[in-house]
């Protein structure tokens, strides 16, 4: 069963099209009308909708470190830092990601890109 994926608003809208155009199930803050919520809140609707995070957010990588030790359940963080990750590396990266695991993979971890 392959994952799928809940776009932080300040994700370039080209690693979203790229995505979809592989087939890959993506939902995005505008899409879903949460553009204006916090970090917390997206980490959770994320969960709630049974959606991996993907983030260029530093902050959200703070937030999923306290949930981890908390013993906060979330669906899981994938993060890649804008300077370091192109859009062909975003979307090659998270067509594998989404393709390869299952929910239960990477339920409450964060992975990094640029793989």
């Amino acid at each position: 069963m392959s994952i799928k994926l809940y776009m932080n608003h300040h994700v370039d809208v080209a690693i979203t099209e790229g995505l979809r155009r592989r087939g890959v199930d993506v939902l995005t803050c505008h899409d879903d009308g949460t553009t204006t919520w916090d970090d917390d809140r997206l980490l959770d609707r994320a969960s709630q909708l049974g959606r991996v995070f993907f983030s260029q957010d530093d902050d959200l990588l703070a937030i999923a470190h306290q949930w981890q030790h908390g013993n906060r359940s979330f669906s899981g963080l994938v993060y890649g830092h804008q300077l370091d990750l192109s859009i062909g590396e975003a979307v090659r990266d998270l067509e594998l990601i989404a393709g390869v695991y299952d929910p239960d993979d990477i339920r409450d971890r964060v992975e990094y890109l640029p793989l």
